[in-house]
């Protein structure tokens, strides 16, 4: 009985599926400078909506944390406007990006769009 309890347990890790490894803002704008030397035909890439689901998924968490933070009485990291009113575009996010030193390009996307936006909008 033992063994099949073991058996079953050792299927079951195998089975599982393996969490997502947070993305790093170095491959994030390795990605990104290789879709910009495709041009046009960089609209057909898997690589396009991967990463623009990753921002979008960090400003997701970032609104999430922020509400969460406030109903817990926690006070705000910052201010930003209402969903949508931003601007932030790629452009502002690539350069955001490449202004990380290279040293620090470990650091996942979620972290570095997190203190983008920490910096774009204080609370005042």
């Amino acid at each position: 009985m033992m063994r099949i309890g073991l058996r079953i347990l050792v299927l079951a890790g195998v089975l599982l599926p393996v969490a997502a490894e947070a993305m790093t803002v170095e491959t994030f704008l390795s990605k990104a400078k290789a879709l910009q030397a495709k041009g046009p035909f960089a609209l057909g890439s898997s690589d396009l909506p991967l990463l623009r689901d990753e921002v979008k998924d960090a400003g997701t968490a970032y609104r999430a944390q922020i509400e969460a933070d406030r109903l817990a009485g926690k006070p705000r990291r910052a201010c930003p406007p209402p969903v949508g009113q931003a601007k932030i575009d790629s452009k502002v996010v690539m350069a955001e990006f490449e202004a990380i030193p290279l040293a620090k390009r470990k650091v996942s996307v979620q972290a570095a769009f997190y203190a983008m936006m920490d910096r774009r909008f204080p609370c005042k």
